[in-house]
């Protein structure tokens, strides 16, 4: 139903264990699960101002972008930078058991929650079984 896609986290991934440098944390931490008839995603962005994420769907790839500022004015002496910045970007690709039209999102306390329907044609439906005239017989 849903498949998640970060190359440059593989990437990341692939030179620590070749040079045995430390992990870090991710920029875009998310956790993804279904709530009935319809999936959530929930993606840690603290920091971020909401008019610099962007949220789309094209075919069936969710795209998520945010930007997180460098604090910048005058007088600002930056003392630790220790926090991720710039351009982040995640890729989820989705089945097609889930209803792309009906996407929507929402950012509260530093998480951007994405909820995902499943299609009206995915959901499981009861089939009727009939008895007596209407029902065709079966012969062996």
């Amino acid at each position: 139903m849903l498949m998640m896609s970060d190359s440059f986290r593989q990437l990341g991934r692939l030179t620590q264990q070749v040079l045995g440098t430390a992990a870090h944390p991710a920029a875009m931490a998310l956790d993804a699960w279904r709530d009935g008839d319809e999936f959530v995603v929930a993606v840690d962005l603290p920091g971020v101002e909401t008019e610099s994420i962007d949220v789309n769907v094209e075919q069936n790839v969710l795209n998520i972008r945010a930007e997180r500022q460098v604090a910048t004015g005058e007088g600002l002496e930056l003392i630790a930078a220790e926090r991720p910045r710039g351009v982040f970007s995640r890729q989820l690709i989705l089945g097609e058991a889930l209803d792309t039209e009906g996407v929507k999102a929402g950012y509260d306390s530093g998480v951007l929650t994405i909820r995902i329907p499943v299609a009206q044609k995915a959901q499981p439906r009861k089939i009727e079984i009939t008895s007596g005239d209407g029902a065709q017989q079966i012969s062996a």
